[in-house]
């Protein structure tokens, strides 16, 4: 029989609204079928997941619920191929996706490649949020080899990936835990690709709050992997400088907004960081509206707005850490 050479590994949960279509598009891939496998690892589902999954050709894992880094570990330690290919539930393949993941493997230096979204949606949040990542894609095309594979696109050697300990299971909801593992691989010496021809279609958050809560908790565990790997949260192949700049004078802000009581400069000062977002913005906002004007127009305020929960859900993650750090020393005295 023809060895599998590749394996397509998809964690989901009550994904019963989504998978079929995902399933499809992996089932129509320019790759001879017999080259791949499609692994489903249902994570606890209490809907019609596992039922949809197993109308189609592929190997179905189930599971209680114990997050999507468990699962994902569970599909590599079932997977047959040399590579895996990682992707989410909730994502359409393009027909070529499979092909263009693996072609950098060719140079067997490459351990990791990343691919692109795409998206057909059409409403401003979710508009925008496809704006942000074509903007991150940008400037991963300037580096030769980058530090960030997300899941919803990535693929690894297998044998690497199995041997650097895959996802830390420790993140118990799918955020960052892809950042660690990426953050673990190029520490370890290992050589990380974006090709931008690899893409698949997700549906982005829909609404402004949906968009804000997501970032909200994206701040969160990433103060959690820059504790790990502090050098990161200076600089990074996948977050433009701006970006971290934004959301530190944020961060400064909310402690001035909470003296302004006290004293009126302390409001001007609130202001003038806030300014200097906004005003930092513009470069991408004219990008922006030169592809679409209506979310060019409303980028200036959405970024001011991003810089503020993602900050607040940062230093919610430092306080954690510091918690639970606090908390190790108190048990050894």
């Amino acid at each position: 029989m023809k060895k599998v050479r590749f394996s397509v590994i998809i964690p989901a949960y009550n994904a019963e609204s989504t998978l079929a279509a995902c399933l499809k598009a992996l089932d129509s891939q320019s790759m001879p079928r017999e080259d791949y496998e499609v692994i489903v690892v249902d994570d606890g589902s209490t809907d019609g997941t596992s039922r949809i999954a197993k109308r189609f050709n592929i190997n179905f894992i189930f599971q209680k619920n114990q997050g999507p880094a468990v699962a994902r570990n569970r599909g590599a330690n079932a997977a047959v191929g040399d590579i895996i290919l990682f992707t989410d539930s909730d994502c359409v393949s393009d027909h070529n996706w499979i092909q263009e993941m693996v072609r950098p493997f060719n140079n067997p230096d490459i351990i990791g490649v990343k691919g692109a979204y795409k998206t057909r949606q059409t409403s401003l949040a979710a508009r925008f949020a496809q704006a942000e990542f074509e903007d991150r894609y940008d400037l991963l095309q300037k580096y030769h080899y980058i530090d960030m594979i997300d899941t919803y696109s990535a693929a690894f050697q297998k044998d690497v990936f199995l041997k650097i300990g895959g996802f830390d299971e420790g993140f118990p909801v799918a955020n960052n835990e892809d950042t660690d593992l990426s953050y673990r691989l190029v520490a370890s010496g290992h050589k990380l690709i974006f090709n931008p021809r690899a893409f698949v279609y997700h549906t982005h958050p829909d609404t402004l709050i949906k968009y804000l809560t997501v970032k909200f908790w994206r701040g969160y565990w990433r103060m959690v992997v820059y504790r790990r790997y502090p050098d990161k949260a200076v600089k990074d192949t996948y977050t433009p400088k701006v970006v971290k700049i934004q959301t530190l004078l944020t961060a400064f802000s909310l402690p001035l907004l909470c003296l302004s009581w006290l004293a009126t400069i302390f409001f001007y000062l609130t202001g003038l960081c806030w300014s200097i977002v906004i005003i930092s913005s513009f470069p991408f906002s004219i990008k922006t509206f030169r592809k679409n004007k209506k979310v060019g127009l409303i980028s200036p305020a959405v970024i001011l707005l991003r810089s503020l929960v993602f900050a607040i859900g940062g230093l919610l993650g430092v306080a954690s850490c510091l918690g639970k750090k606090a908390k190790s020393i108190a048990q050894i005295y």
